[in-house]
């Protein structure tokens, strides 16, 4: 007995709330999904309709074909391009390169969906480009819309996730090896497949894992330049909000399904790191190095040529945020007509993205340092459960979370629907893991003796954590955090199911606005909100002493 009250303490305490919160605000939301997609919504008894309707239709499975289709691709692609990127800036000595480094991070924070938007005013029917290559040379430039301008968008977007990942795989990797391989006549493309490939192998699956469900999560893409090419969040919002008369039950089901799927390709890839993982620790680190001749030049063009494809869109909706308006099109000259009708129109959606994100961040700060100690220090069977769980939200694709959320808390005894807190409950539990993870990463590296000293002289437990464990956490807690709070700001595939008048984001703003063709006042406020992302960055390079971000 007294073993067991020994073992319940205050950390004891803290790891129930923090079940207590994920209980209620993930795993009874996923648990109430399933129970309504296994019932009949008009009799209430227990059926398997919704899913041999799904399943019975071509029209559902093409949703969910696109969608692979997609995801395979940017996932293929972006290891594709963002590999030899992340190479290139590791052996070789790149003008700028830190610069560069920023400007392709820069790229990966706005909203997918921004970059659609940006590129159907580039490459659209009536786009810059597409008439200019008309006019000028008679050539009719290939159409944006469909797969192509989905595998487009979504590649620039998500690539430099890959590139953050690889780049800090590769900082570990020991320069040794590529010596000895080299000595052994295996250089070039073969010292990289054989010797490289392999031990960088975890970082790449994991990498790759993030960007396969982020692309197979994106809501906006599809949905402004998808045209016909349906996806499975497509699907989703439309059987769930419908202005014909939405069927929550079979979003449900198709919901269900999508979960169980990505549930699947998460085990999958845990399954092939845990085989294919390395241990590795530089002595003697790549240093880059000045190339000669051809190589210079060819590396300098990929990177150069990456950077300004990434950074095209967001670069090209700020110029057009500044160009006078006629209504909704746009006319020669320039003004700030547009940011004007942005405050005056949608000015309640920036005042609401910031108090939101504001409150989601001090939650997620606080939570993920208390979670990081229990998953790290406290090692257990409730840690690893624990630990499981806060990798949920990397699975749960947002407009799932959403409905699981609404399908909950839209009636008694607890009503959260329509309100900002729900939607902070949404942002809590998606954007809670990036924090996690780097406070966690940092932990790690606290010896459990300077603990235990402070405790031996007298400090409480919770004395010591935040006096003296917290403060070393510090670094990790704050490079989290500033990703956790881009993340919330540009998030748009939960919001667009939570929001109501009184809740509107900037993102879902700014999507309204596309819709409408209101581009003046969509490419003001997306403007804004790269701007918010580029502070936010260059505050986080200001106070950790870093010059890059690495996964």
């Amino acid at each position: 007995m007294s073993g067991r009250m020994k073992r319940w303490d205050i950390w004891s305490l803290i790891t129930f709330i923090i079940f207590a919160g994920y209980l209620v605000f993930l795993a009874l939301p996923l648990f109430m999904l399933l129970i309504k997609s296994f019932f009949d919504g008009t009799t209430g008894e227990f059926s398997l309709a919704y899913f041999h309707k799904f399943f019975s239709k071509a029209y559902y499975m093409n949703a969910v074909w696109n969608s692979i289709k997609v995801t395979v691709s940017v996932t293929l692609l972006s290891i594709l391009v963002a590999g030899p990127l992340a190479y290139i800036m590791t052996i070789a000595r790149i003008k700028g390169s830190a610069t560069v480094r920023i400007l392709i991070l820069i790229s990966s924070m706005s909203a997918p969906f921004i970059g659609a938007y940006a590129w159907i005013l580039l490459l659209g029917r009536s786009g810059v480009i597409t008439k200019f290559m008309s006019t000028v040379f008679g050539f009719s430039m290939p159409d944006i819309y469909g797969f192509s301008g989905i595998l487009l968008v979504l590649t620039l977007q998500l690539s430099p996730l890959i590139f953050m990942y690889v780049s800090g795989a590769l900082k570990n990797v020991d320069n040794s090896l590529m010596e000895a391989a080299e000595s052994m006549n295996c250089t070039g493309l073969r010292k990289m497949w054989k010797i490289l490939v392999p031990l960088i192998m975890p970082t790449l699956l994991a990498g790759g894992l993030l960007v396969f469900m982020r692309a197979f999560a994106d809501f906006g893409t599809p949905m402004l330049i998808g045209e016909g090419y349906r996806t499975v969040p497509v699907l989703i919002f439309n059987e769930f909000i419908s202005e014909v008369g939405g069927d929550d039950g079979f979003a449900a089901a198709i919901s269900v399904i999508v979960v169980v799927f990505a549930v699947t390709v998460f085990l999958l890839q845990k399954y092939v790191a845990n085989r294919k993982s390395y241990s590795m620790s530089a002595l003697n680190p790549i240093e880059p190095k000045r190339l000669k001749g051809i190589a210079n030049l060819a590396a300098h063009a990929y990177v150069y040529l990456f950077t300004l494809l990434a950074l095209m869109p967001q670069a090209y909706v700020a110029y057009t945020s500044f160009l006078k308006t006629s209504g909704k099109i746009f006319v020669d000259g320039y003004s700030l007509d547009s940011y004007r009708a942005a405050f005056s129109k949608v000015g309640d959606s920036i005042y609401n993205t910031f108090m939101m994100a504001s409150i989601t961040i001090i939650i997620i700060t606080l939570a993920a340092v208390l979670i990081a100690y229990v998953t790290v220090k406290r090692k257990g069977a409730v840690a690893n459960v624990l630990d499981t769980f806060t990798m949920l939200p990397y699975i749960v694709p947002g407009s799932i979370l959403g409905i699981a959320l609404l399908v909950t808390f839209n009636k008694e005894p607890l009503v959260l629907s329509g309100t900002s807190v729900i939607l902070i409950a949404a942002f809590v539990i998606r954007r809670l893991p990036y924090t996690i993870r780097s406070s966690a990463a940092v932990l790690h590296q606290v010896n459990d003796s300077i603990e235990e000293a402070a405790i031996s002289l007298g400090a409480s437990t919770m004395r010591t954590f935040f006096r003296i464990t917290v403060p070393m956490m510090i670094s990790g807690v704050f490079a989290g955090a500033i990703i956790s709070w881009i993340s919330i700001i540009t998030e748009l595939s939960t919001s667009i199911i939570l929001y109501t008048g009184n809740t509107r984001t900037m993102t879902v703003a700014v999507y309204t606005e596309v819709v409408r063709g209101n581009y003046g006042v969509a490419a003001a406020l997306s403007t804004l909100l790269t701007a918010i992302t580029v502070v936010s960055l260059l505050l986080f390079f200001k106070l950790s002493g870093k010059k890059e971000v690495t996964m």
